[in-house]
């Protein structure tokens, strides 16, 4: 399929009064780390990542037609700006958020170009840190994403079935954020063009359909809020890192030769192969941020003890818990659900205590887009 593909548009019959409609959208963790893109959002390597359940955005997309005399033929020549739409998180204006969402719309206009025909409210909360880490662009624009969808499908006189929808839903969501392609489904997602599978697109994420072993539709993702601040260098400037970086290609091939061998083990059940091969893929992303230029070293202290911790308690316990990170400091730890009797008194007695005030979450795989 390709970009043209979502430029047919459907007949509908747009509302002469306002209303509102809510999604929530979960944020998701890569198993397999995508680090660096080509434009239009177009990733150097796919990517596949277990969506998450508890960590979600949720957001309020209102919508208020414009008057043919207050807009007249003005905003067909002009670029979508922040006099479209009005931005609130928590109950709070956040004006800075305005230029990366112009940017969205300007995007998706060609998919959507029934958004110039409103003034746009924008309310969102997350239930998780903002920008520590713990891919809130992905939840977000996933969500903001979804409602436009939402809406598109609610207003169309031929709707779009349910596999369609999703595509769309995450190609427009990749044009705000790349990893938030993965979180229009779950419990699996994967993106980006992989020789092992067909059904594989640069331009959405799928749902891996192929066969996956029980153990990997019920596992944990326990997060260990390590620095729950602003994360050093946004994911925009680090993936804009890779294009000089000399180990780029490398990592590209490394990335694409372990989802290959990732794939066979989430077929066959085997969770020891699932850590090292999840753990190699945490550690090459931050080693390309670590020897980039400039170079940013994003584990805190705490990090590291978390990280030594795990392998200790894994070897002494023959437990499959792993870790992940994502690019901040927080240790994501995934393991089987049935190991959550041994697994967390272990994090509330010796892992809490490197988390910033004791704070973890508890979470695991989810479904992806939901309307309220």
């Amino acid at each position: 399929m390709v970009t043209e593909s979502f430029l047919t548009l459907p007949q509908l019959e747009l509302p002469s009064k306002g209303g509102s409609i809510t999604v929530t959208a979960p944020s998701n963790i890569a198993l397999v780390k995508y680090w660096g893109k080509s434009q239009g959002q177009i990733p150097r390597n796919a990517s596949i990542s277990f969506t998450l359940s508890n960590c979600f955005t949720k957001t309020t997309l209102g919508f208020t037609p414009f008057s043919e005399q207050s807009k007249a033929g003005q905003e067909m020549v002009n670029d979508l700006d922040d006099s479209n739409f009005e931005v609130f998180v928590d109950g709070l204006s956040k004006p800075d958020f305005a230029p990366k969402i112009a940017t969205f719309f300007n995007r998706i206009e060609a998919y959507l170009p029934w958004i110039r025909s409103f003034q746009w409210r924008i309310d969102t909360e997350n239930t998780f840190p903002h920008g520590s880490g713990i891919a809130s662009s992905a939840s977000g624009f996933a969500a903001l994403a979804g409602a436009l969808m939402e809406l598109e499908n609610s207003w169309s006189l031929d709707p779009l079935p349910p596999e369609l929808w999703a595509q769309k839903t995450s190609f427009l969501a990749r044009l705000g954020s790349g990893s938030a392609s993965r979180s229009v489904l779950g419990p699996l997602m994967y993106w980006g063009t992989h020789p092992a599978l067909p059904a594989s697109s640069d331009l959405f994420a799928c749902i891996l359909d192929q066969e996956v072993h029980a153990v990997f539709i019920d596992y944990k993702d326990t997060i260990l809020l390590v620095d729950q601040g602003e994360k050093e260098v946004s994911s925009t400037l680090g993936h804009n890192l890779m294009h000089d970086h000399p180990f780029a290609n490398q990592r590209f091939d490394q990335a694409q030769d372990n989802l290959g061998k990732l794939l066979a083990v989430l077929a066959c059940g085997d969770t020891h192969e699932f850590c090292r091969i999840v753990e190699t893929e945490a550690l090459s992303l931050h080693a390309m941020m670590m020897t980039s230029n400039p170079s940013y070293l994003l584990m805190k202290p705490n990090t590291l003890a978390i990280i030594e911790k795990v392998r200790i308690f894994r070897r002494a316990n023959n437990v499959p818990v792993c870790f992940t990170l994502d690019a901040g400091a927080n240790v994501h730890l995934l393991y089987p659900a049935k190991f959550t009797p041994q697994v967390m008194p272990w994090i509330q007695n010796e892992l809490s205590g490197h988390c910033q005030a004791g704070q973890f979450i508890e979470d695991q795989v989810g479904q992806g887009v939901k309307k309220v």
